[in-house]
């Protein structure tokens, strides 16, 4: 900066003290933490004081957050990966973002493992430092839609499909809105800028190879953590193994990428949606029961989460992996029982724990065996009478990820012209309402869903880019008992793109 000209000594050194003083106090002043809303949590606080000092979008650094381990640090311990703290700072032999935090703040990395606080400002400042290589200005870092290939970076993926997985996923939390550990975050409209990693797969392409179970994705894992096998004819297939994964899905199946893991399973499952992904063929030995025997003859089963937090085991995740218990039962001819059903805990000389104490045996097994089924109905843009859309929406067969014959779309304009799905909701209650669309790079970067809730419309923001051809869950919601317009899909979306409303699916929880 240029220093102004004034005039004789005296003059000019009064002048420099007063703003010496005044830089100090504009020093203070921007230095000193953000004051405690009345009712923020002190970890909300943490988050709101970190994203201040590195400049970075405090929700988008709570979505990672959650993405990673549902703001919850473990008291210090470890995830899978060697992650520690809220903000999952990786410390293994391939990476070293715990010792990239240490060295950036100049924080001891034991602090930074353990105290919550300190964890936020390690993480931040990674993130603003990837965002600093990737030339993001000040202007740019203002909206969280740039920082995507920041993001990507932070979840340490192994190809740039799975990068794309784990930054997807943070964004689609940012678009839902969260709620955890006293730290909220409101569902908003973000354009992800995905630049190169707008030509990365999507794990569930077509391209993709085909999975043995026919609702998975396929990701290999690396040959160097499973045994290759041509099972059932070397060995009988006669158990299921379920483990929870401690880590995050994208997190676990870059891990199990990875040849210094030395660990694999052959099915990941998602906390939120239930979605799987295949890293293990069948037919190969998996390493993760940590008893040979077992690994022989056994399917594994990961699940995302963690077991000492109950909020990761969603029935979402519960339907979706007992579909897939059902489905290996039926082909090796297992018994749907607890005998051949089992945790990693009960597999002999076992040091692992999992599942847990939260993992729900009694709801997990009604829903292998069929026993607990509950109410649920599914409404398409073509079924008569339950669906209604202006003039102004189109109808496509473009897509063959759609859901029935076709699907309808619209341009995104200042005004609301929603598509409604009606339902008849038999009692009032919690619901789970999933959304199905084909996904494609002209459709809508932010969608605004709505849900008629008993407590009034709540809005979610999808980004009908990606994640397209399966059952997208929005969340849960309190519905109310009768025959109504119970989801929309809205026009009014600053995002690009057209808006896409093809079907929707409702589930009593």
């Amino acid at each position: 900066m240029t220093s102004p000209r004034i005039g004789p000594a005296s003059a000019a050194n009064r002048l420099l003290a007063a703003l010496l003083l005044l830089a100090g106090a504009l020093a203070a002043l921007l230095t000193a933490p953000p004051a405690m809303a009345a009712g923020d949590s002190p970890l909300a606080a943490g988050f709101a004081r970190a994203a201040a000092a590195q400049d970075v979008p405090r929700d988008l650094l709570v979505a990672l957050a959650y993405s990673e381990t549902h703001l919850d640090g473990h008291g210090g311990k470890p995830s899978a990966s060697g992650g520690y703290g809220v903000m999952h700072l990786v410390s293994n032999p391939t990476a070293h973002v715990l010792e990239k935090a240490a060295e950036l703040t100049g924080l001891p990395a034991a602090k930074l493992r353990t105290d919550a606080e300190a964890n936020i400002i390690g993480g931040a400042a990674v993130l603003r430092s990837y965002a600093d290589g990737l030339g993001l200005d000040a202007a740019a870092r203002k909206d969280p839609g740039r920082w995507y290939a920041a993001v990507a970076k932070y979840g340490n993926a192994s190809t740039p499909a799975v990068a794309r997985l784990y930054a997807d996923t943070v964004y689609d939390f940012l678009g839902r809105g969260l709620s955890a550990a006293g730290v909220s975050v409101a569902p908003q409209e973000v354009t992800a800028d995905r630049g190169a990693y707008a030509q990365a797969p999507e794990l569930n392409t077509p391209a993709a190879a085909a999975a043995d179970y026919p609702g998975a994705t396929w990701v290999a894992a690396s040959s160097s953590n499973y045994t290759a096998s041509s099972r059932p004819s070397s060995y009988a297939v006669d158990r299921v193994v379920i483990h929870v994964t401690q880590g995050s899905y994208a997190g676990t199946i870059s891990w199990f990428q990875n040849p210094s893991a030395q660990v694999s399973a052959h099915y990941v499952v998602r906390s939120s949606d239930g979605a799987i992904t295949q890293m293990v063929r069948e037919k190969d030995i998996a390493w993760h029961a940590g008893n040979w025997n077992y690994n022989t003859r056994s399917i594994g089963i990961e699940h995302e989460g963690y077991i000492d937090q109950a909020s990761w085991f969603t029935d979402a995740m519960y339907r979706g992996s007992a579909a897939l218990t059902r489905y290996i039962c039926d082909k090796y001819g297992i018994p749907k029982d607890r005998t051949h059903i089992i945790g990693h805990i009960e597999v002999p000389g076992a040091t692992h724990t999992d599942p847990g104490p939260y993992w729900d045996w009694t709801k997990y097994m009604s829903y292998v065996t069929g026993s607990g089924s509950t109410w649920s109905t599914t409404v398409d843009n073509s079924t008569s009478g339950q669906f209604t859309a202006s003039a102004n929406w189109g109808t496509s067969t473009y897509s063959g990820q759609r859901y029935g014959a076709d699907y309808r779309y619209a341009d995104p304009v200042a005004a609301s012209d929603p598509a409604w799905y009606q339902a008849t909701i038999p009692s009032a209650g919690t619901y789970r309402v999933e959304v199905w669309y084909p996904s494609d790079p002209g459709y809508s970067s932010s969608a605004p869903y709505i849900v008629a809730t008993s407590g009034g419309n709540q809005t979610v923001y999808v980004d009908q880019r990606s994640g397209g051809g399966t059952w997208r869950s929005l969340g849960t919601f309190s519905l109310n008992a009768g025959t109504y317009d119970a989801v929309g899909v809205s026009r009014w979306t600053s995002g690009t793109g057209y808006v896409i409303a093809d079907a929707v699916r409702i589930s009593k929880v």
